[in-house]
């Protein structure tokens, strides 16, 4: 199976190139992030005649996650337990929730293509949202886990942390002053590492950003930063073969400020040579 993640920063406005992208790289699920569309608008035409399958959650201009599949998607969830809401600068479980997750199960894998909120600024409501929800996804992964610990399961997306200095070449991004690279925020993802969950692409690919803003020339003098991740369980680690970051998609006409993740994986197991692959 080859998964990819992808913050396609509106996809209708995008489909073409989503759809090409995927079709040339021979991509099996693709998780994108920021789709920002209702699902009513959502062109799933475009997708199903490239042969994808897609469930997709949005509301409104803002936010959105969707996956696209060549296999059906199941068991498909539109929030995970505990996510908390935000609304009118307020967050908490009374609050309406945002279309920021979306779980489902493909060939065995549980995959999340989450968009973590952004956190505006250190002290803004919507920062203690982000971490009120990021505690709650590391209770799900951990509870997860702890009772059916050999899942294969994959948290991607855009987390919106920069989880070392070394994901940070944007030098307007200053820690101490600025989201994305607080103490907290990089605190709350190394509980997520904590509860089971390793970065399986940094192994494979130990550099390389995967946004650029689009202001300032970033990309140009490659200012970017590392906050797009594929984070898997035990059983989903061990089964990947390949990683890489698709830097070029930035480029060409009217280009997401994020590209592509995307992992390569055998799910045969050693004892299964003999059965035929899923994908």
């Amino acid at each position: 199976m080859r998964l990819a993640t992808w913050n396609v920063n509106s996809v209708r406005a995008r489909v073409d190139r989503i759809v090409e992208f995927a079709v040339r790289e021979s991509v099996d699920v693709l998780a994108m992030q920021e789709i920002k569309c209702t699902v009513a608008q959502f062109p799933f035409d475009a997708f199903a005649e490239a042969g994808y399958h897609v469930e997709a959650h949005g509301f409104s201009q803002w936010n959105g996650v969707a996956i696209a599949s060549r296999e059906p998607l199941t068991e498909v969830e539109t929030s995970f337990p505990g996510m908390p809401g935000f609304a009118n600068n307020v967050s908490g479980p009374d609050s309406p929730l945002e279309a920021r997750a979306l779980g489902a199960t493909v060939g065995g894998v549980r995959v999340w293509s989450l968009y973590v909120p952004n956190g505006r600024a250190l002290g803004d409501p919507h920062y203690f949202y982000k971490l009120d929800w990021l505690g709650a996804l590391e209770q799900h992964v951990r509870q997860t886990l702890t009772e059916t610990p050999d899942q294969a399961l994959a948290l991607v997306g855009d987390f919106n942390i920069a989880p070392t200095n070394a994901d940070n070449g944007d030098p307007a991004v200053v820690e101490g002053f600025a989201t994305h690279v607080s103490a907290p925020e990089r605190e709350a993802y190394a509980a997520l590492e904590a509860a089971g969950l390793s970065d399986v692409v940094r192994p494979l690919v130990p550099t390389g950003y995967t946004y650029w803003d689009y202001k300032r020339l970033r990309f140009p003098k490659n200012e970017g930063m590392r906050i797009d991740f594929i984070l898997g369980s035990h059983s989903f680690a061990d089964a990947v073969t390949g990683a890489a970051i698709h830097r070029n998609e930035r480029k060409g006409e009217a280009p997401s400020d994020h590209v592509p993740v995307v992992v390569d994986l055998d799910l045969t197991g050693p004892d299964d040579d003999d059965r035929p692959m899923i994908f």
